[in-house]
């Protein structure tokens, strides 16, 4: 049998995508749990993770979904039973339950259906952390949209604000900061693999709240009502910053390791 060509994978990858962003953009919950084992979420996951992991959860952010699938991404990662809700840490040393099913979604948890718990066991979150970074980077690229769209369509004095150095400045630093976490998430290969994903959650969390202050500011009045989409993601953002550690925390973190270990790894080979 002949193997596919890189322009045949392409396509195919292409394909998925453009499924998977229809699932998402018409359902969330317990329905894209179950649209996304039909489009073989499991077998991509455990056949093709560094695929699938950057790809399902960035499409998460940019569309505004959500689905329980990190808790698939740890199960994953620690050998454990299929369809568990494995506890995971947030910001500030609690620790949360993502809920699988119709559970009812906690407001003050951006919509999403984590439930607080008592107390959790730390373990490796390394791929986990780095599947929420994609999360935050689409949604960082969503607020994004929302503001270069507005940008554009907004006219002062005569003339677009896109064309105002401010404006276009505020964007730019956005646009930075996505394709900076986007990078450090791709890293793969180095000596320490837990500190790059630590690093690129941090990076990403950044990315999604400097996207949230910039794309605000260029919205203006309109990104405060309840009408307009940005509020719907800058709530997600500061939910999944917080999740897994939120960049602050992780920051500190590495770096009390590092100066812990007196030197620093290799995290990229340029």
């Amino acid at each position: 049998m002949t193997p596919p060509s890189d322009t045949e994978t392409d396509i195919d990858l292409g394909l998925l995508e453009d499924g998977l962003r229809k699932s998402m953009l018409s359902r969330s919950g317990a329905d894209l749990d179950a649209a996304l084992a039909e489009l073989g979420w499991a077998e991509m996951l455990a056949d093709l993770p560094d695929v699938a992991i950057p790809l399902v959860f960035r499409l998460l952010g940019e569309t505004g979904s959500h689905a329980s699938i990190l808790n698939d991404v740890l199960l994953e990662t620690i050998g454990g039973l299929p369809g568990g809700t494995p506890p995971l840490p947030y910001a500030g040393g609690a620790w949360v339950i993502w809920e699988r099913g119709e559970a009812s979604a906690n407001e003050t948890l951006g919509g999403l259906p984590l439930r607080v718990i008592p107390d959790g066991e730390t373990m490796r979150l390394g791929e986990a952390r780095k599947a929420v970074g994609w999360w935050l980077c689409g949604t960082a690229r969503a607020m994004l949209a929302l503001a270069r769209q507005h940008a554009l369509d907004r006219k002062q004095f005569g003339r677009p604000i896109a064309g105002f150095q401010a404006v276009r400045h505020r964007l730019a630093e956005t646009l930075v900061a996505i394709e900076g976490a986007e990078a450090t998430l791709g890293l793969h290969g180095n000596e320490s693999p837990d500190l790059t994903a630590m690093l690129a959650k941090a990076a990403a969390g950044r990315a999604a709240l400097t996207a949230a202050r910039h794309c605000q500011q260029v919205l203006a009045g309109i990104g405060f009502t309840e009408e307009h989409d940005l509020h719907h993601h800058v709530k997600r953002a500061l939910v999944l910053d917080g999740l897994l550690g939120n960049s602050k925390e992780l920051t500190r973190k590495a770096g009390a390791g590092l100066r812990a270990r007196g030197s620093a790894p290799r995290l990229a080979q340029l």
